[in-house]
């Protein structure tokens, strides 16, 4: 069976908006309120959500072993390598820890709700972290959101991490402090797919 060029091209308008209509299905599937948490997740509303930065399997060229997680910075995209040419795409915020490392790392571990509680440099040179010199618990108020991902080199603790977010509006941007975030969707997605051991490659400009 034989299809003329014209029945194809005013049929491509009704399959584009079918895969649109699919799209959108899927995105509304992946931000929908989680409930079976620790802390239920609200669902994040589309509208606000750029779809630039929404999770999508993408084709990908990069020469990495299929569960390696690639942070590209300037694009401010983080990929977990599938193999075969394809990876899962999320959108990040970066903050200035984020802009600090470069090159390889591995994940020392990871963590559900962790706790938080900032670094000295952060309290000397930010007054009001101090506030929180005792630890943060885990939970919806904590900046590291619903999931961390620690990153080591030679065995230790980097103190850059890839975590979630109580501020979903900071995805694409440069922000004030933390890593490199994701919103808690993704990186609930993210952390069920990464092992221990994984290794990291953070690109900057």
């Amino acid at each position: 069976m034989s299809i003329s060029r014209r029945s194809f091209l005013m049929g491509l308008p009704l399959f584009v908006a079918g895969c649109s209509t699919i799209t959108i299905r899927s995105d509304a599937l992946n931000y929908a309120s989680i409930r079976d948490e620790q802390f239920p997740v609200a669902a994040l509303p589309l509208s606000k959500f750029d779809p630039e930065l929404r999770r999508r399997e993408v084709a990908f060229d990069g020469d990495y072993p299929a569960g390696t997680i690639v942070v590209n910075t300037p694009e401010r995209r983080l990929y977990y390598v599938l193999g075969n040419g394809r990876a899962m795409r999320y959108g990040v915020g970066v903050g200035k820890q984020g802009l600090a490392l470069r090159g390889n790392a591995t994940v020392g571990r990871k963590a559900e709700w962790p706790s938080w509680t900032p670094t000295a440099n952060m309290m000397r040179n930010t007054p009001r972290y101090r506030k929180y010199a005792g630890g943060v618990p885990g939970g919806p108020n904590n900046p590291l959101g619903a999931r961390a991902i620690y990153l080591y080199r030679g065995g230790r603790d980097t103190m850059f991490r890839i975590h979630g977010t109580n501020q979903p509006s900071t995805i694409g941007g440069a922000v004030s402090s933390g890593c490199i975030r994701m919103t808690n969707h993704d990186v609930i997605d993210l952390y069920e797919r990464v092992t221990p051991g994984a290794k990291v490659v953070v690109i900057q400009a």
